[in-house]
């Protein structure tokens, strides 16, 4: 739905562009991404990456920051605790330049120059 305002004089302005709904990565749809790059059984890797997704996740209800190249620096800017015992955080990442470039040959950078 765009949005029209009244400019001085009566006139309407432009519709304001609205943004599209951003596109979702959903739990099974990560999962058989990181399978297909890897030569690893779906059976093998689905514990561990949710055991990983786990301790990411806990580490920033922790409040640490979280380095993890080529995906970036996660800091946690806010937290809220909700009723259930539920958690919102408001989180802030810093990516690399060629980090893009490194996530999609499935590859990270070495440290070691190897």
């Amino acid at each position: 739905m765009a949005l029209k305002s009244k400019a001085k004089g009566g006139a309407t302005a432009p519709a304001a562009t609205e943004k599209p709904a951003a596109a979702q990565l959903k739990k099974p749809e990560f999962l058989e991404r990181v399978i297909a790059r890897t030569d690893v059984k779906k059976r093998d890797a689905k514990p561990a990456i949710e055991t990983a997704l786990a301790v990411l996740g806990e580490a920033l209800a922790a409040g640490e920051d979280v380095n993890l190249p080529p995906l970036g620096k996660l800091r946690v800017v806010r937290s809220k605790d909700l009723e259930g015992g539920a958690q919102v955080m408001t989180l802030k990442l810093r990516t690399q330049k060629d980090a893009t470039r490194a996530a999609q040959s499935g590859l990270a950078a070495t440290d070691d120059g190897d």
